[in-house]
């Protein structure tokens, strides 16, 4: 039987991948862009060229002064806190569905990159697959008050804050402005954005080689807006049009209420490679850093099922969404 990393694909991101591995140098003097989001209807003609010069050049982004209070994101972290907290037994009670990206996962995923299982488990929110998955819908689990109704508030501001930035990119690939948010629509039953919630597991003894808490991939979707907390880093980002072939690590330092943002493989296939879908991990913390867990949320726009991606110049045979997202799904769960 062959090993993930060994497969072939008819993809090309997932070749890409699996020939990936650990290899690589650190580079922490480059910096990625910070965009202010502020009075966005106002500036949005100037946000919106910000914003793609930093997905055309580097494929990252952090945005500040956006519409999610440092409240809000605190509450949330909270509520991924107390989930991760519940004994195993009971998460167990919230299985992954099988190719929905809705329940709980734990160390699970195995990256083409490495062939070996990320140090983590993962609560993943996908509106129209919830059922079951709530904690407070078994009668022998811990009940969360709040949980449901906060996050699915939370995951609905995470829709709009992507679908604004979408629309920036929209505009510049000659597209109408709503064309993102028509095919992210929330209400539809093929609904498949993504509310992920994270716990990299804590330190036990040396890091053992090979090992990561999550290897280097590019995300399936069209934008991922990452979630990060001061004090618990280790996400590594390889930026830049040639980041594919020259493989240099960048450190991505958080900071509370700053929003890490990055292009997915869908919106780099609708866009003819105009925009780059970027290479990341998460390393495992070095000796001299925090031993302990590591929490971050991710949301990620993904496309709604039934929508067809092929961008204009129609470098790339079009594919749906589901079809797309479930390749992606197989190769990594």
């Amino acid at each position: 039987m062959q090993t993930t990393s060994q497969q072939n694909y008819s993809l090309t991101e997932l070749n890409l991948e699996k020939n990936l591995g650990s290899r690589g140098t650190e580079n922490d003097q480059r910096s990625i862009p910070i965009i202010d989001l502020s009075r966005f209807n106002e500036r949005k003609p100037e946000i919106t060229e910000q914003l793609w010069y930093a997905a055309v050049e580097v494929g990252f982004f952090q945005i500040k002064n956006h519409s999610i209070a440092l409240t809000d994101i605190n509450k949330a972290f909270q509520y991924s806190e107390q989930f991760f907290s519940l004994p195993m037994a009971e998460k167990e009670q919230y299985p992954l569905k099988d190719g929905l990206n809705a329940g709980w996962e734990f160390q699970a995923q195995v990256r083409p990159s490495t062939g070996t299982a990320d140090r983590k488990e993962s609560y993943q929110i996908t509106r129209p697959h919830m059922s079951g998955l709530w904690p407070e819908s078994h009668e022998n689990s811990t009940t969360i008050d709040g949980f449901q109704d906060f996050l699915l508030t939370f995951e609905q501001q995470c829709w709009q804050l992507g679908m604004n930035i979408l629309s920036c990119f929209a505009d510049k690939l000659g597209f109408p402005s709503d064309f993102f948010h028509k095919a992210h629509t929330w209400q539809a039953e093929d609904y498949q954005s993504t509310l992920r919630l994270l716990h990299y597991l804590p330190m036990e003894g040396k890091a053992t080689p090979g090992i990561w808490r999550a290897g280097a991939h590019t995300d399936f979707d069209c934008l991922t807006m990452v979630f990060q907390k001061s004090g618990q880093g280790g996400l590594q980002v390889c930026p830049g049009k040639d980041s594919k072939n020259k493989l240099e690590w960048t450190n991505v330092v958080p900071m509370d209420g700053i929003i890490t943002c990055n292009i997915g493989d869908m919106l780099m296939r609708w866009s003819d490679d105009q925009l780059k879908s970027t290479l990341h991990r998460v390393r495992m913390p070095r000796p001299d850093e925090n031993q302990g867990s590591r929490y971050s949320m991710a949301f990620f726009c993904q496309a709604n099922r039934n929508e067809v991606i092929q961008g204009p110049r129609k470098k790339y045979e079009a594919i749906t969404a589901a079809d797309y997202l479930q390749q992606r799904i197989k190769a990594n769960f």
